[in-house]
């Protein structure tokens, strides 16, 4: 059966926080504040999730709208926003990154696409959708910022290995992620398989789904931005602008409108 991006991500929900918690020291959040800052527009996040960026670009000041297929992630995304004053509210849309919501007159002058959601647009018919939906809110000036998951094609096969084990925040249950990797060469994809077992006194509970994502490099993207009508402004190794190699941790590209 062929699996599309979009599926697992409603049950990664409940884990998402608590995994990226454990495993996130990247600095894209203060990178894509300082865009924010520098644009001093309207953002328009793509799979904003459970808001890990949009909360925090919303409360350094910007007109911030986000995105998502899915309802489970919105949710927490909007109980996060109801711990946290932000001087903007910022507005949260349940649709499809393949065809945003908008009217025409709507123009964004900041697009984030942050770590590798283009990546879980699994057919190249979705991606080159998507591409053409950004073009279309876009601004005149306005930026596509594009950051890819750098090592999904060299990303080890393993199974059934524990990642990690952690208490769920206050400490009522513990968590341990066990997690098995598949890679499809054929189809250029590479397939987590999850399974969190959660334990809340003698009471222990399994949840298992899996996600997939397409492995695409730097100059292949580069080629399907310029293809839908982007001209490459900078590509960038880190979140502080250094130059981009196929061995940098962080694969950036930032890309107007031609």
């Amino acid at each position: 059966m062929k699996r599309e991006g979009w599926q697992g991500w409603d049950s990664y929900a409940d884990f998402y926080d608590w995994e990226n918690a454990q495993t996130l020291d990247r600095q894209d959040v203060r990178f894509w504040k300082r865009m924010a800052q520098r644009t001093n527009g309207r953002v328009l996040e793509l799979g904003c999730g459970t808001g890990r960026v949009t909360v925090p670009v919303a409360r350094s000041g910007a007109r911030i709208v986000g995105v998502d297929r899915s309802a489970e992630m919105l949710a927490r995304a909007r109980r996060k926003l109801g711990r946290f004053k932000t001087r903007r509210r910022p507005s949260l849309i349940r649709s499809d990154i393949r065809a945003l919501p908008f009217r025409t007159s709507v123009r964004f002058d900041l697009v984030m696409a942050p770590y590798g959601i283009l990546q879980s647009l699994v057919r190249e018919s979705d991606l080159v959708a998507t591409l053409a939906s950004v073009a279309r809110v876009l601004s005149k000036d306005g930026i596509f910022g594009v950051d890819l998951v750098p090592d999904l094609p060299v990303w080890k096969e393993y199974r059934n290995q524990v990642r990690f084990r952690g208490q769920r925040r206050g400490g009522k249950s513990r968590i341990t992620l066990i997690e098995s990797v598949r890679q499809d060469p054929h189809r250029r994809l590479t397939i987590f398989d999850q399974r969190f077992v959660e334990t809340r006194g003698s009471r222990r509970a399994s949840h298992q789904f899996s996600l997939v994502f397409r492995t695409l490099s730097v100059p292949q993207m580069t080629r399907r931005l310029e293809n839908a009508g982007f001209r490459i402004t900078a590509v960038l190794g880190d979140y502080e602008g250094g130059p981009w190699d196929p061995r940098a941790d962080v694969w950036l590209i930032l890309a107007q409108r031609a």
